[in-house]
């Protein structure tokens, strides 16, 4: 019954690639320190606060990971050397998310770098068996081996393949690299900053057909890094406003279909990234429709043709088309590579998914300057490696509503004004009587209005109050005033009631997404100057009337129980869980609070201070104790939701009654 963990990039940092031995003094640690140093400074923390490191290259001995991160610091932490071919900047990057996924750290940095020879790849160990024996195998077997560089054959095999069995054009290639070469303009980081023409790409020398030399990538010198960290980090140093979640993630290597086939498509990783691609949708629950932006692994041209297909952009055969109605491009379906790409900014092979990265994260941020993608909220990447490997991953915006430059105001109306039955009301009360007590010293500290959206009252109904304490001696006034508020503040009247009573500090709340924020959110950290005081407000406290709840009568037999085996059913558990009952008489909720912490336990109508929160409807509930629905069913259907101490909420059975003699 654990929930799974949010990991969130909060900082990202890189070089300019550089073709190689072109820049003085750009050995791999000076390329590393550098991308590191822009990444702390983006994340807005020291090394010092890094735990773990995963560090990817391709080109090096043994422990280049640790002689690169030396020149940042030397705080004696774990440090994993990562390679994965051309994929190995994501895999560091896969690596550095596993590990805070797994409550193994809460902020780990993943790095990639790599300086490389000039000219094309080619293999170091002659006196071993080469790792893309196989792979080679199936391709002379289906096209005749030539003299160009091995990785220019298989892609442009590939693209012959495709061809063949789709009517797609040389021309289609070429106008893929003629995009990513325009994108690149506007990239500072990017090894090539020119405009060509289509001519000049069909013309330029051929390295193998259908590819010219300007639709492959360049070797390349450069780094690249990024910050990844845990829910609780970001809460901790205050990132919600530059946090970008993953979403999702997936790593996929070879599949039998590489070899079985004949079919060049396949050996350069068709299937495996169509694997990936598939897993990424079904867990993250969106379509490839959803996505805005993507940076995908464009080594040839023939190949981001082919990862259109794979990653489900468009359907089988339809690249083609989709290239035409430029639907790759700005103004188009998605954005595809606005970085300018593999072929364009370059690949320095441990840094390229990292800067894919990076270049996702300035996107979703608004950060791209003339590259950006107006709107971007969803966000795709796609890193391969032959021999082979892939990583997919699927980015949003954390924290959407502190992320500075795009924050919007709640607007829509309350479906009911009244403040009659809301919990919140007396707190508005307190804050009214505060403000005619010391009304002109609050509105000299804050100068500011709020508007507050409080859900979830009588009968499921909204309620608006606005508290302006930016003129005069401030006010309190029901509903939206007509004044545009600086700070806009959405939160249940259950939820509010915690937070003034000092039991649900704001900043946690925000965390949890029990408070929405929209405006500015300098304003909302003075929150607290106009709240009445934690002591004050405790007194307001109302119990909801719990009458007609199928629950009543399970918490009746829980209190029966306690009387009769209290010290045992304490001993076990040792915790006070709130239950919060959803879907009551009329649709209303209620709570009751189960303490098995203290004495021989008690069972109390209301909210209170709990160590453990449990979520679900009247019916539902009703379901778990008469045993017609397993606790854990219902956690992983969604219809129960745990708060707090999981550990707790494995107990729950020692809690309610035991199916089939419970009296319900």
């Amino acid at each position: 019954m654990s929930a799974k963990r949010q990991i969130f990039v909060v900082g990202n940092g890189m070089t300019k690639f550089e073709k190689p031995g072109s820049r003085d003094e750009f050995d791999y640690p000076d390329m590393a320190k550098e991308a590191v140093n822009n990444a702390l400074k983006d994340a807005k923390i020291n090394y010092g606060e890094i735990q773990q490191a995963c560090v990817g290259y391709c080109y090096g001995d043994t422990t280049c990971g640790q002689r690169a991160l030396y020149e940042v610091g030397m705080t004696g932490i774990p440090i994993f050397n990562v390679n994965n071919a051309c994929s190995t900047g994501s895999t560091a990057l896969f690596m550095a998310r596993q590990l805070v996924e797994g409550g193994l750290a809460d902020c780990v940095l993943a790095l990639g770098f790599e300086k490389m020879e000039k000219g094309s790849l080619t293999p170091k160990f002659m006196d071993r068996t080469n790792p893309m024996e196989k792979h080679v195998e199936v391709m002379a077997s289906v096209f005749e081996l030539e003299s160009a560089p091995f990785t220019a054959q298989m892609f442009g095999n590939a693209g012959k393949e495709h061809m063949k069995k789709y009517g797609t054009k040389p021309e289609h290639f070429a106008k893929i690299a003629w995009k990513n070469h325009l994108h690149s303009i506007n990239n500072p980081y990017s090894q090539f900053q020119d405009q060509y023409s289509m001519d000049q790409i069909l013309n330029s020398p051929m390295v193998h057909k259908p590819l010219t030399k300007l639709q492959c990538c360049p070797t390349s010198d450069g780094a690249a890094a990024a910050i990844v960290c845990s829910a609780a980090f970001v809460e901790k140093h205050g990132l919600q406003d530059q946090a970008i979640e993953i979403v999702a993630q997936e790593m996929a290597t070879d599949l039998p279909s590489t070899f079985n086939e004949g079919s060049c498509m396949k050996v350069v990783g068709y299937d495996m990234t169509k694997t990936a691609a598939d897993r990424l949708y079904r867990g993250a629950g969106v379509k490839p429709t959803d996505i805005d932006v993507v940076e995908l692994h464009d080594c040839f041209s023939t190949n981001e043709l082919i990862s259109y297909e794979a990653l489900g952009l468009c359907e089988p055969g339809e690249a083609g088309s989709m290239v035409d109605r430029g639907d790759n491009t700005y103004g188009g379906k998605y954005v595809i590579n606005p970085s300018g790409g593999l072929i364009s900014k370059g690949h320095p092979l441990g840094a390229t998914g990292l800067a894919q990265c990076a270049e996702l994260c300035w996107q979703l941020k608004g950060q791209a300057g003339k590259r950006q993608v107006k709107g971007a909220k969803l966000a795709l990447q796609h890193n391969i490696g032959l021999g082979g490997a892939v990583v997919v991953t699927l980015y949003r915006l954390g924290f959407p509503e502190a992320a500075s430059g795009s924050l919007r105001v709640v607007t829509s109306p309350a479906a009911d004004m009244s403040p009659e039955g809301f919990r919140a009301a007396p707190i508005f009360n307190l804050i009214q009587e505060a403000l005619m007590k010391d009304g002109a010293n609050i509105v000299k500290k804050v100068n500011a209005v709020y508007l507050f959206k409080i859900t979830e009252g009588p009968n499921g109904s909204e309620g608006l109050w606005t508290v302006d304490v930016k003129n005069g001696s401030g006010s309190v006034k029901i509903g939206g005033d007509g004044a545009k508020p600086n700070v806009t503040l959405t939160i249940s009247d259950s939820d509010f009631v915690e937070l003034a009573e000092g039991r649900l500090k704001p900043q946690v709340a925000f965390f949890q997404k029990k408070l929405k924020l929209a405006g500015n959110m300098v304003l909302a950290m003075k929150l607290n100057s106009v709240l009445p005081p934690a002591g004050t407000a405790v007194s307001v406290t109302q119990t909801p009337a719990n009458e007609g709840f199928k629950a009543s009568s399970i918490f009746k037999e829980v209190e029966e129980r306690l009387r009769r085996d209290g010290d045992k059913i304490v001993g076990k558990v040792k915790g006070i869980y709130l239950f919060k009952v959803t879907g009551g008489p009329a649709g209303k909720d209620a709570m009751w609070l189960v303490d098995v912490k203290n004495g021989k336990g008690a069972v109390k109508s209301g909210a209170g201070k709990a160590d453990c929160t449990i979520t679900i409807s009247d019916e539902d509930l009703l379901k778990v104790a008469s045993g017609k629905l397993s606790a854990q069913t219902a956690f992983f259907s969604k219809k129960l939701k745990i708060a707090g101490n999981i550990g707790l909420a494995m107990k729950l059975k020692e809690v309610l009654p035991t199916p089939g003699q419970a009296k319900l």
